[in-house]
């Protein structure tokens, strides 16, 4: 059979198994491998001291009036920069309906664009290996940081600044889709930026990628391991990589995959929080300093400003604000053992700035410094049972830096807790389920189901913070 104009008739599209199957034989066998074909996982230590050592930084705070590239923009009080590209701080008010008058306003910081946080993968004697970089980042209490292979907004990869190209960005601006392991928006901090997103990759490649100082191969194992010591795999790696497809060989769970989103879906539903942009000079109980924003009675956080230095960064020298916490956090996950199978209690939690208000969090999540003047009522549920816990209930704990390109020393104790039946029972209150991590990892697939702590806790997991004791 020919088509009216004489041309044989193109072939049947071909159909493909909507899986991998060998990936997560992939996967674990790299997980399984403690040690790399490049670098030893107990020369990475060495590897970034010597990247401190040849590289120049300097981080220096400095007043608002000093800021060269960043203004308080006419009218609004809003902390822009110059160019009109990357982030601005503004106000947010929000109203939560389901309180009674719940009402306040804060600074935040809006980034419309969506950034990219990518890892390339590659076989090396046949295990796949990851390729991390050393970065510094302003806001590390360390500055530098085992980071994704690439870590760009729209403004650094198009050149915004007029520096220098994003080394191997183009393995994640337009990626060979059958190369492709991890591609999904996930959000960012609800309480500190407005509706953020990061574009969240893992893209293998089979091409020569060429040895640069920056960077090492690691495997899964050797990450996993780094995982366990405190402010050394930044923020956005541990995003990238609680998205990893781990295999699951659990027997099931206490709630099916369809009744554990009907839970959310009901309490994605059932919240009632309006959130909006405002001007800062608007923003009520908070004051604006020379040096600081911060709120009148000294909680929560402040908004500063430093001056960067960076010799291996795009741009070399740069000033920019920054979000500094009051205190150190505590992200923690309740951890019971039910039929044999590890369960984690999550919690649906309402923040302000996401784009669907309500995401699965860590069981707790605060930094308690800011409830200790409340009655132990209003305090965070389980927050008492995680700061109480003792050693011999600690399954994991480690100290992890938050994004150090917007936030400035911000840092949280990350723990995964057992607990009893005293302490957390089958039926926990409202708003909080038994979930396995399995159930997590398959949902990191879809963006905005997991924050981002949350995500951080699950990599941990995935990286041995748990492994079965008995049933309950």
């Amino acid at each position: 059979m020919t088509t009216s104009l004489g041309a044989p008739p193109a072939p049947p599209a071909a159909v493909r198994s909507r899986q991998d199957r060998g990936l997560a034989d992939r996967i674990a066998l790299s997980a399984a491998t403690r040690q790399g074909v490049h670098l030893r996982t107990a020369d990475v230590h060495a590897w970034l001291t010597e990247r401190r050592r040849v590289n120049a930084f300097q981080v220096d705070r400095i007043p608002f009036a000093e800021l060269t590239q960043w203004r308080f923009e006419d009218g609004s009080g809003n902390l822009v920069h110059r160019s009109g590209r990357f982030f601005t701080v503004e106000g947010m008010r929000v109203v939560d309906r389901d309180g009674p008058g719940r009402e306040w306003r804060q600074p935040v910081i809006r980034q419309p664009e969506i950034g990219i946080l990518g890892i390339l993968a590659k076989e090396f004697d046949g295990v796949l290996h990851f390729l991390m970089q050393a970065k510094m980042e302003p806001g590390n209490p360390n500055l530098l940081q085992l980071s994704p292979t690439v870590q760009a907004t729209r403004s650094n990869y198009t050149k915004a600044h007029r520096g220098a190209n994003v080394t191997l960005i183009d393995h994640f601006h337009r990626p060979d889709r059958h190369r492709v392991i991890v591609d999904v928006l996930q959000s960012e901090q609800g309480s500190w930026f407005f509706h953020k997103s990061n574009r969240n990759m893992i893209v293998e490649t089979v091409g020569d990628v060429p040895e640069l100082d920056d960077f090492r191969w690691l495997t899964l194992g050797q990450i996993a391991e780094l995982l366990h010591e405190d402010d050394l795999v930044n923020m956005n790696a541990r995003s990238v990589l609680s998205c990893v497809p781990h295999q699951d060989t659990t027997p099931g769970a206490l709630l099916s995959d369809a009744q554990l989103l009907s839970w959310f879906t009901g309490e994605r539903s059932r919240h009632d929080v309006y959130a909006e942009r405002v001007p800062l000079c608007s923003v009520s109980g908070w004051r604006r300093g020379k040096e600081t924003i911060e709120h009148e009675e000294g909680r929560y956080f402040k908004v500063v400003a430093v001056s960067v230095r960076a010799g291996n960064r795009e741009v070399v020298h740069w000033d920019q604000p920054l979000i500094e916490p009051v205190g150190v956090g505590v992200t923690a996950f309740l951890v019971r053992t039910i039929g044999g199978v590890p369960h984690v209690l999550v919690h649906a939690r309402v923040e302000a700035g996401f784009l669907d208000t309500v995401e699965l969090a860590p069981t707790v999540q605060c930094t308690p410094a800011n409830h200790a003047h409340l009655p132990p009522r209003r305090r965070p549920p389980f927050l008492d049972a995680v700061l109480g816990a003792p050693a011999s209930r600690i399954r994991y704990e480690a100290i992890h830096s938050e994004e150090g390109g917007r936030f400035l020393n911000a840092r949280s104790r990350y723990l995964v807790v057992d607990a009893n039946a005293t302490e957390a029972g089958l039926d926990p209150p409202p708003g909080y389920a038994w979930v396995t991590p399995a159930q997590l990892s398959a949902l990191t697939r879809h963006g905005h189901y997991l924050n981002v702590e949350a995500r951080t806790l699950l990599a941990c997991l995935n990286a041995g913070a748990l492994r079965p004791q008995g049933g309950m």
